[in-house]
């Protein structure tokens, strides 16, 4: 059981720190909305520290150790750790659900570089996906085709996240943009991260992932349809107010370079009215086809650990050999320093 003051922290961080989720999530019923904020909460901590921080290794390394300390039931004494190690307890919460999280903010600590759109939903699986995974399972919900469409759903709003913020990741020498994308429309990546201006190359590279978010989006909402009645009005609204910031991307002429495609209340407030529409709707409405999709490729790996799947081999060594990787750039940075401080002596 979460704390009440570890919640309140929880709620507070999130009110400030993503006002599209917190909109969203008052309309899921409090049995799902308080575990959901403290998941939100700590991995929008962990988001923050690895992105925001000067030392992305060592963020990487320390939150290793604070998810370990979570699972063994002696968080570190901060709320968010306190309310995600009681959820782990409370729900049961698959371990390889986090560390997918913790392995994508792994790859943006040592420069991972998307070739690919699948590339791109590789690192969006991690990074949004396992979060939607995670999400069913505060739900109660280990269903295969439930949590598929839940996975589709975070990868649609992360590339809508992508698309939003081309300009500002790319001031950060980050590029989530497919590079191959980018090689097909003349552009070459490196020259484009040294001075991100605006291009119509690059606005038809985002109105493309747009086309690949809407699609994603509408085949998530099958899934919304079948779950818990009481869930679905709070996830069809997270649909359209993501889906929100796209058509502001959109009526920036696809400018995500000079602009920042914002929402505004009254947006928010008619797209919760339209989740309570769509809620209402389904429950008459008979469960669509797509329901019964594959998951992405990308997301095969969630959708069978959130079921309880023994988890694959391969998996639990991709985010090992990722982890040594960063853990010897560690020491290789402290053995200069050892060095440089004795030859100042």
């Amino acid at each position: 059981m979460i704390g009440t003051g570890d919640m309140a922290h929880c709620r507070a961080a999130i009110r400030s720190g993503s006002l599209s989720f917190h909109a969203a999530s008052r309309l899921l019923p409090p049995r799902v909305r308080d575990p959901a904020l403290a998941l939100y909460a700590f991995c929008r901590l962990a988001d923050d520290e690895v992105d925001e921080g000067h030392d992305k290794t060592r963020a990487v390394l320390t939150l290793r150790d604070r998810l370990d300390l979570a699972y063994r039931g002696q968080p570190r004494n901060a709320p968010e750790d306190r309310a995600f190690a009681a959820l782990v307890e409370d729900f049961a919460m698959p371990r390889a659900l986090p560390e997918a999280l913790l392995e994508g903010l792994a790859w943006d600590a040592t420069g991972r570089q998307y070739d690919t759109l699948s590339g791109v939903l590789d690192y969006s699986a991690r990074v949004a996906a396992a979060v939607g995974a995670m999400m069913c399972v505060l739900m109660r919900l280990r269903d295969g085709d439930a949590l598929a469409r839940a996975c589709d759903l975070g990868l649609a709003m992360q590339l809508t996240n992508i698309a939003r913020d081309v300009g500002e990741d790319a001031r950060a020498g980050r590029l989530y943009l497919p590079r191959d994308w980018m090689r097909d429309e003349g552009l070459d990546p490196e020259r484009f991260l040294a001075n991100p201006m605006p291009d119509l190359r690059i606005a038809r590279l985002t109105r493309r992932l747009l086309a690949e978010a809407e699609g994603l989006y509408i085949r998530a909402e099958a899934g919304i349809a079948a779950l818990p009645l009481d869930c679905r009005p709070g996830i069809f609204a997270a649909r359209h107010i993501y889906a929100g910031i796209g058509r502001a991307v959109r009526r920036n002429g696809f400018d995500s370079i000079t602009r920042r495609a914002r929402t505004g209340r009254a947006a928010k407030i008619g797209w919760l009215a339209l989740a309570l529409g769509q809620t209402a709707a389904s429950v008459a409405l008979p469960r669509a086809p797509r329901l019964h999709a594959a998951p992405a490729p990308e997301t095969a790996f969630l959708v069978a650990a959130a079921a309880c799947a023994p988890p694959a081999h391969g998996r639990a060594e991709a985010l090992l050999s990722v982890l040594a990787q960063l853990e010897a750039q560690d020491r290789r940075r402290q053995d200069r320093g050892t060095f440089l401080s004795r030859g100042a002596v």
